[in-house]
Parts: structure tokens; sequence; C-alpha cells
């Protein structure tokens, strides 16, 4: 939704150095391609299993754990790779295998009950204030608090800020769209029942607004490379601040109780849920499944990255912020049940119950579990702004830090939001140093079981970075592609998306393949092996800062690696890799 955001409110300012458009020609496997060989910056699987692993005999098969918002189990490029639970009898209401969830054949929704399944879901800063509010809505700046309530006081009102800046936001966006929408439904043709662009030109504005729109939907149809891919998003996104304003920032919403039935706020609830892994909305999940390992054999469809694997579907991501309980049941449920690597697509910008999520983490680096975390898609600073989870701990050097740094106490919270006119003022200032980051933080404790993962583009160069990518110097470790994915989507359809969400499975389908050749790799070992063996971009790529600043830096800037994951390069390093123990 960044993008649409942008678009809508920045559209006349937007001055960024390199302009992503969607209209150029893509091969539909670019991810798994090489650049030398082919000429767009994939990873070089196809050239990993052509020249490395013609002959090279597999040694085992790895589980890779979906925790997302469900997957299409049925889909025909999936249906052939799914983990089976080969302790369960399918069907028969029985828990078989005692790991207290019944029927679970192909993993487990944390998101459901027999009641159905949960669809929505509040954001974390709304569940929060639901429980602050009463305590605090009377409290002035001058009342007399103890040092606990005054500290709780004060993130009471920087949430009460931030949220009122997030639903104005969303408000005035959905009023952005309603209006396009009109001048859509009024430009439909009556045969197809569709708008066409030609309507469009021929529709008689009431206001200026609608004139400033049909500019929006002329260059918005250019970028995205055609009128019904516009249109397309125009749609999903109206929906989506529907679901905002309907779901996610309203404090009079909540199903959980009804739908999942757990008792919500204890942590240490492990034994709950449904058997349904698809759930309301099996979209997202679906796409990230088929990039890890769609059938690569079957002639049919897109060739996922790993080729010997399995994967689990875990349902803990509803429409809205997951909880920070369902993200640990998920890490759990995938290591109990023989999951190698976990792919983590999701985050937010707040968190309610860190320890019991780090501890899942935790346990995860005990049994030789790898975690695989998208960084993000609001083009932030991993250093600065929080992305939950993360792999950094709560722990007591983490507090004391905090209590000699205040402002990284208050990272969590989401930045003030900048108008139009002073994004386009500090657009151009070309000269200005990145903002400088106190690394000492990044070396409080952590898991080694963990790589972030930013995304990119096709290309070398200015325009490697996906626009909407998050990055970090020391936050985020290596940048792989997630700009115009094609993969799996329910119903066995296949469709492009973009997101930090497809550069993550991009990751962890490396990381299934490293471990099917090289199964004594430990998860610390095969990070390393991934960071070192990246594609190092040389030229600068472009990024706009978090002050709305046009800079052109090396990538090192931006990640730990200072590049691109590459299959061929890491399979090499694999061969004659040695334990960094």
């Amino acid at each position: 939704m960044k993008w649409i955001k942008i678009m809508l409110l920045l559209f006349v300012f937007k001055t960024n150095v390199y302009a992503q458009s969607k209209n150029e020609p893509l091969p539909a496997n670019w991810y798994n391609l090489d650049y030398q060989k082919d000429g767009f910056l994939g990873i070089s699987t196809e050239k990993a299993y052509t020249e490395l692993l013609k002959n090279k005999p597999l040694k085992q098969k790895v589980v890779v754990a979906v925790i997302d918002g469900g997957t299409d189990i049925h889909h025909e490029d999936l249906k052939s790779v799914l983990w089976v639970n080969e302790k369960e009898i399918p069907d028969n209401g029985i828990d078989d295998d005692k790991n207290g969830y019944v029927d679970d054949v192909h993993g487990w929704n944390f998101l459901g009950s027999k009641n159905g399944n949960l669809a929505y879901e509040n954001l974390e800063i709304v569940r929060q204030l639901k429980i602050l509010k009463p305590k605090y809505k009377a409290t002035l700046n001058t009342t007399v608090l103890d040092s606990a309530k005054n500290e709780e006081f004060k993130i009471y009102k920087k949430m009460t800020a931030v949220y009122g800046k997030k639903y104005q936001e969303a408000y005035e966006t959905y009023g952005f769209l309603m209006v396009m929408n009109t001048i859509f439904e009024a430009s439909k043709d009556k045969d197809s029942n569709l708008p066409t662009l030609e309507k469009i030109n021929d529709y008689k504005t009431e206001d200026e607004m609608e004139l400033y729109l049909k500019t929006v939907i002329k260059k918005g149809a250019k970028e995205e490379g055609s009128f019904e891919k516009f249109y397309k998003s125009i749609q999903k996104a109206l929906k989506d601040y529907n679901v905002m304003l309907k779901y996610n920032l309203n404090f009079n919403y909540d199903e959980r109780s009804t739908l999942v039935g757990d008792s919500v706020l204890n942590s240490g609830q492990r034994f709950y849920g449904n058997k349904d892994v698809a759930g309301s909305n099996p979209d997202h999940g679906t796409h990230v499944a088929g990039i890890i390992g769609a059938n690569r054999n079957n002639t049919i469809g897109i060739n996922g990255v790993a080729n010997y694997v399995s994967i689990m579907s875990i349902r803990v991501v509803p429409e809205g912020d997951e909880r920070d309980k369902d993200v640990a049941n998920g890490i759990r449920y995938a290591v109990d049940n023989g999951a190698k690597v976990i792919n983590m697509s999701f985050g937010k910008a707040f968190v309610s119950d860190k320890k019991v999520v780090d501890d899942a983490v935790k346990y995860a680096a005990q049994k030789g579990v790898l975690l695989v975390h998208a960084a993000g898609n609001d083009n932030e600073n991993n250093d600065v702004t929080d992305n939950f989870p993360n792999k950094y701990y709560e722990s007591e050097e983490s507090k004391a830090y905090k209590k000699t740094h205040p402002e990284a106490a208050a990272s969590e919270f989401i930045a003030p939001a900048k108008n139009t006119k002073e994004i386009a003022k500090e657009s151009d200032k070309t000269k200005i140093k990145p903002l400088a980051i106190d690394s000492l933080k990044f070396n409080l404790p952590h898991a080694d079981n963990w790589i972030e993962v930013g995304a990119s583009t096709y290309k070398d160069g200015k325009g490697l970075k996906a626009d909407f990518s998050n990055y970090g110097k020391y936050s985020v470790d290596v940048f792989a592609p997630g700009y115009r994915i094609n993969s799996t989507i329910p119903d066995s359809k296949y469709e492009e998306f973009d997101g930090t969400s497809m550069a993550s499975p991009v990751v962890a389908g490396l990381s299934a393949l490293i471990l099917a050749y090289y199964p004594h790799f430990t998860p610390a070992e095969v990070r390393d092996i991934i960071i070192k063996s990246v594609y190092k971009v040389k030229q600068k790529v472009a990024y706009t800062n978090e002050k709305g600043e046009n800079l052109n830096v090396l990538l090192s800037e931006l990640c730990v690696s200072g590049g691109v994951v590459n299959a061929y390069n890491a399979l090499k390093l694999a061969e004659t890799y040695k334990s960094i123990k």
C-alpha cells in the first residue's frame, strides 16, 4: 500500500532519482537467472543447477516452514512439495501423533477454531492503546505519577499521536481512492463491465480533484505497465484501505475471542487453532511458498529456488498485525515438527510481548533451525526504526543500553509524517550525509540463526534497491530479488507480487538448497555462507533516506553484506567452506 499512498498524496512532488516502472518486459523466472549470462540480476539458480549440481547427490529433503497468512495446498505447482505429517491420519478428528494438534497433516492454523477462521486483526498500536487508554485518557501533563506510570503515560501520548496520523492518512487515502473509483465506475464498457482508458479520457470531470486523478490514472497506468494492471492495483488498494479503517484501526473490532477462542493474554498457551492451513486469504502465503519450492520437475508453472524441499504451512498472519503469541507458537510448531528453515514474511512497528518471541527464536537456535525474515516495505531504515520480530533479544544489556541512550528506547515509535512541501524541498538536496548510527546497539545479544532480507530489482546500479524496501547498514543482512516476482497464487494461478515478502523466501529457498547438499552446516554457517557469497554491488544505488532526501550510496551502506544473494557463489563456497566455530 505504500506505493499507492505515495502516488496519490505525493505524486506532484515525487522526485526520486530512479523511478521504477513496470512496463519493461521481464522473463517470468528472472529472479533465478544469472546477471552475466542473462542480463537480469537474479541469484544464478539455474546456473548453479546446470554447472554445479547436475551430478551431485542430494543428501536430505529440507522442510521449510512458511509462517504466513495461509497456503493453498491444492495448487498444481505446490501439492507435490507439501510437507506431510506421516504420523497423522487425515480427517479422523484424533491427535494421532500426540503433538497437541488434531489432524495437522500439512501444518497448523493458529488463527481459527471449529467456529471458523479469523481473517482480520487490529494493528498492534490499537491493541496496546485499548489497554492504555482507560488508564490515561483523563491524565494531564501536570498529573503527578510515579516513575513507572510516567514512562507508560509518555508511551500512551506518543502512541495516541501516531495512531491519529495513521488514521488520518488512511481516511484521506481511502477518500482519494473512492473518488478515483467513481471515475472508473463511470468509465466502464457496457460489454466487458470494465473501465477503459479511452472512456476515462472522455470522462467529464466535475472538479479539480477529479481532473487531478485523471492525470494520476494515466501516469499510473504507464508506470504499472498497463491500464489493466493499474486498475487491478487500485481495486486492491481500495479493499486494503477499507480493511484498514474497518478492522485494523477500529477500536470496536475484536473477533478473536469468537473465532479463535484462546486466552489471548496467556503467552504460554500452545494448543489452539485448527487444521485449515489455507485460512481466509491464502494469496500471500501461497506466493511465498512457490518462490521457495514450486515443483521444478513438472514442466508447468514456475520453478522454485529449492529442488528437494517440503513446504510446511503455518498460519499466524491475519489481515492486520500478527500477535506475538501466535508467532512464537508458529516457530515452536515448525521446530518441533522437523523444519530446518523458517520463512517469516511479515512484520510490524510495535511489539507487546517480545520475550515470548525471543524465547521461541532461542529455541529454534538450540534445535539448529534457521530463521529468514523480511525487512519490511516502508523504505525505512531498520537501524533506526524497529521492525518486529527481529533478531535482537530483550536483555539486561539492551535495557541498560536504552537507559543510557534515550533515543533508542523510543525507537519503536513511527516517525511523524512530513507534508508534501517539506519532502519536495528536502529532495532538492543532493549532498547530505546519511543519518549517523550508533553501531554499539547492534552488538547487543542477538540470534545468530537469523537472516534479515531487503528487496532488490533486476538491475545493477542506481535502480537496484526496490524503492519500497527497508534497509539498514547493520540490521539488514542481504538483498534479494523482490520486485515483479512471478509465483503461485490460489486456484492454480500465477501472478507478479512486489515486496521484501518475496525477497525473504528467495533466501529461504537458497538456504534449503544449501542444506539439501550440505546438511552438516549450522544455521550460523548457512548465514555466513550466504552473506560471504553475495554478488557484490560496485556501483552506487539510489534510495530515499529517513529525511526524504534522494541519495546515491554503495549498497554496503544499506546492508551488512553489500550485495545480492547468489546461489552459484554460495554453493561454490559451501564446497570448500570451513566451520566458523
